[in-house]
């Protein structure tokens, strides 16, 4: 089995690289002059593509290709007041920019709309600014030039007093998405509300992928191992979606997320670093079955998390560990 690994959307290695610059509304509108605030949220737009560039250039050197793009490239992009705005006709070469240098260097990218885009709603205008912000997703990925392959993960959302109609909900309103969206969708277990076995269910209905999030079952289950699971999960992965102008024509790796708890009183938060023990046997359970296997590391450190992993890592070598390059490796059952 190959696992690649990758982290998500900040780098603590790459100083003033920030790219999720941001604008309040409230400074917005104490500009005065509308358009030179829009003016100035799309000179802040184009920063953020800018170092989201050279992050990928950081990637790419160390050998990282997977990663995840922050959701605030465009700051206030989805906001209610600003809709008859369309930042995409300045910012597309930046865009178009980002996505040859992934297609170029065989990236996997992909970003994790806010919590607040749930699809189990049952409130009217929240379900469309949920919807809205998954269209805003699918057009930055669109403007990158990327395929289905980049997906918006997202959660199942809340229970809302009544966990089974929730997610009978959403399912009712994924179905009324556009192919386009859904094809771009794929669906994680929480830590609170629904775990791992009640995600597969609606992935299972719904034929989304399920990435699984291995710290989130730990504090979220009904008693099953991981491992236990992933035979049902990784057959959600085996026919993904694919776009009519750009049909998938090979099945994705799985993904899974991975963070360690911040300590013992706050399991939840995520720490630092990521503890190697648990991934390891987690990984060893499922390497038979497995041919190739995509980790997000969620730690607060981001790449240094990852290179922290790698080294440790490297004190298993010759115990079924093949260290392939900076952010991979071989695991042999």
């Amino acid at each position: 089995m190959i696992v690649r690994f990758g982290y998500v959307a900040m780098s603590v290695m790459v100083s003033n690289a920030s790219p999720s610059k941001t604008m309040t509304m409230a400074s917005f509108n104490k500009i005065g002059d509308r358009e030179a605030a829009i003016r100035k949220l799309e000179r802040i737009a184009a920063e953020n593509l800018h170092n989201t560039l050279r992050l990928l250039r950081h990637n790419l050197a160390s050998q990282i290709k997977v990663y995840r793009f922050s959701s605030k490239l465009i700051p206030l992009a989805t906001h209610g007041d600003l809709q008859d705005w369309n930042p995409f006709e300045v910012l597309t070469p930046s865009f178009e920019e980002v996505g040859d240098f992934v297609k170029k260097n065989k990236m996997r990218v992909s970003f994790h709309p806010d919590h607040f885009t749930v699809l189990s709603t049952p409130r009217e205008d929240v379900l469309a600014s949920s919807i809205r912000d998954l269209q805003h997703h699918k057009a930055m990925l669109d403007a990158m030039g990327l395929d289905a392959t980049a997906k918006n993960n997202i959660h199942i959302g809340g229970a809302y007093g009544d966990k089974e109609r929730s997610a009978e909900r959403f399912i009712e309103n994924f179905d009324t998405l556009t192919p386009d969206i859904q094809n771009r969708i794929t669906l994680e277990n929480d830590d609170k509300t629904f775990n791992a076995l009640e995600t597969l269910a609606v992935c299972k209905k719904t034929g989304l992928p399920m990435v699984l999030d291995i710290h989130h079952q730990w504090v979220n289950n009904e008693g099953e191992k991981p491992w236990e699971l992933w035979k049902e999960i990784l057959d959600t992965w085996k026919t993904p979606f694919a776009q009519a102008d750009a049909p998938v024509t090979v099945p994705l790796a799985p993904k899974v997320h991975i963070s360690s708890p911040k300590n013992e009183k706050d399991i939840r938060s995520h720490a630092d670093g990521v503890e190697l023990e648990p991934l390891l046997t987690f990984l060893r359970e499922i390497a038979t079955d497995t041919p190739a296997l995509d980790v997000m590391i969620e730690a607060k450190r981001k790449d240094e998390a990852l290179f922290g992993l790698m080294d440790a890592f490297k004190t298993f070598s010759g115990e079924g560990i093949e260290i392939l390059d900076g952010a991979s490796i071989r695991l042999h059952p």
